[in-house]
């Protein structure tokens, strides 16, 4: 199956995203577990944390160019909403 691309992106106050895919999917994707590892520490800052942008293409939602998060993460390990 081939990945949905990422069309929409909101972060939420507990350091989650909700994203919406380009098949019209939700997915509700918890940051929190990656927080521990020093490379994602800098999304402890909630300004931060929520000035974020989706990559052309749709590919993965970018902080910077160190920190991002790919479609396949997000869909994979992002629990499903309605």
């Amino acid at each position: 199956m081939k990945i949905p691309r990422i069309k929409t992106a909101l972060p939420l106050d507990d350091h989650t995203l909700i994203v919406v895919f380009d098949n019209n999917d939700k997915r509700k994707y918890d940051i929190k577990p990656l927080l521990s590892k020093s490379m994602f520490e800098p999304l402890k800052n909630p300004a931060f944390f929520k000035a974020f942008s989706i990559e052309n293409g749709g590919y993965a939602i970018t902080w910077n160019e160190n920190i991002d998060l790919s479609e396949y993460e997000l869909w994979n390990h992002g629990q499903t909403i309605p």
